[in-house]
């Protein structure tokens, strides 16, 4: 089982400290990271992601699953990635394989103009420790699991509504 932890922050530069604590866990096999990313909104709301090349990254199609996550998070999907109906799609597949409403209500809560958040797929098992060795950086926690079944759907999705995207 895999759960998505978002921690929001009052700067990119306090989610970059989490983060780099983060690679040290998984480097010291304290945590089992699928992978990471920095998300910052700007004084105008505008949401960048900032990846870095980490062991957790398994292929080139990880940029745009955490492009199309975060944005549909926000209910709106970035770099024009999704449109129109393949949006409703994927959004609608957000809560059919547990990503809750309150929970996307949450994370654009925390994820608000001149803060920043560091997203988090890591298996459940390791997740109670993250959160406790990440907790000297502050930030609001927010969770919410996905079964394995889930993580590979909603992966499955989001490649369909690339394809749709692209082929519009």
């Amino acid at each position: 089982m895999t759960e998505l932890l978002v921690i929001g922050y009052d700067s990119a530069d306090t989610a970059e400290a989490a983060r780099a604590d983060l690679f040290k866990l998984s480097r010291d096999y304290y945590a089992d990271i699928g992978d990471a990313v920095v998300a910052t909104a700007d004084d105008k709301g505008r949401i960048r992601l900032n990846q870095v090349v980490t062991p957790w990254v398994v292929g080139s199609a990880t940029g745009s699953f955490w492009g199309l996550l975060i944005g549909l998070l926000f209910l709106h999907p970035l770099l024009g990635v999704v449109a129109g109906a393949a949006a409703g799609a994927v959004s609608g597949a957000l809560s059919d394989f547990g990503i809750r409403d309150d929970f996307m209500k949450d994370v654009a809560r925390v994820l608000k103009p001149g803060h920043a958040a560091l997203f988090v797929l890591a298996r459940t098992v390791s997740t109670d420790r993250i959160v406790e060795q990440l907790a000297n950086h502050g930030g609001e926690v927010l969770r919410t699991n996905l079964s394995h079944a889930d993580e590979e759907k909603l992966h499955e999705a989001f490649e369909a509504a690339r394809k749709h995207a692209v082929a519009a």
